[in-house]
């Protein structure tokens, strides 16, 4: 995905943009699951809407040859790292405390254990694991975004999957089909 949809043909004005709506209808599911991932059902919509209104004030500057599915990825983390750092100073009023973590009058979600299991995982490992397995983008990329080497990219993103199987109880998902490896 990192050839350029997003150009017109030159016209009798020069090169021309395509709307940056296409760019939101193409990308955005993509950037909903990355948020989705990282933060959660609950605080994904803020970052996905955070992260095109950013996109928006810079995609005029944006280089022809940029990938765009890889930069709004970098600004879908930098807003989700916004979002966790104001979800972690804002107090949480309460009537009372409660004994568990959730609450069981709600009903039961199928993805409830997906996003337990996620949040267990360290940011790297989760924002790796994102960021390769949903957004599709390759380790170098992912590496340019966590800002770390390939081949941490890569390990966070193994041992990220490895916990999220030991987790959900699919231990037995490593057999030969698995990524990088021999078996």
């Amino acid at each position: 995905m990192g050839d350029r949809p997003f150009r017109a043909a030159p016209g009798w004005l020069g090169a021309v943009r395509t709307p940056f709506e296409f760019v939101v209808a193409t990308h955005g599911p993509t950037v909903l699951r990355v948020c989705r991932a990282v933060l959660g059902p609950v605080d994904a919509d803020d970052a996905w809407s955070e992260t095109f209104l950013s996109a928006l004030r810079a995609w005029p500057d944006l280089p022809d040859d940029a990938n765009v599915e890889a930069w709004l990825v970098t600004i879908a983390h930098r807003r989700a790292l916004d979002v966790a750092r104001s979800r972690a100073r804002a107090p949480a009023p309460t009537a009372e405390v409660p004994a568990t973590a959730r609450d069981p009058a709600a009903g039961v979600d199928d993805t409830a254990d997906l996003y337990d299991a996620l949040r267990g995982l360290t940011d790297r490992q989760r924002h790796a694991v994102a960021y390769h397995h949903l957004a599709g983008l390759p380790y170098d990329e992912v590496a340019g975004v966590l800002g770390c080497s390939p081949a941490a990219a890569r390990r966070a993103g193994a041992d990220g999957i490895a916990a999220l199987r030991r987790a959900l109880g699919r231990a037995g998902d490593d057999g030969p089909g698995r990524h990088g490896g021999g078996g």
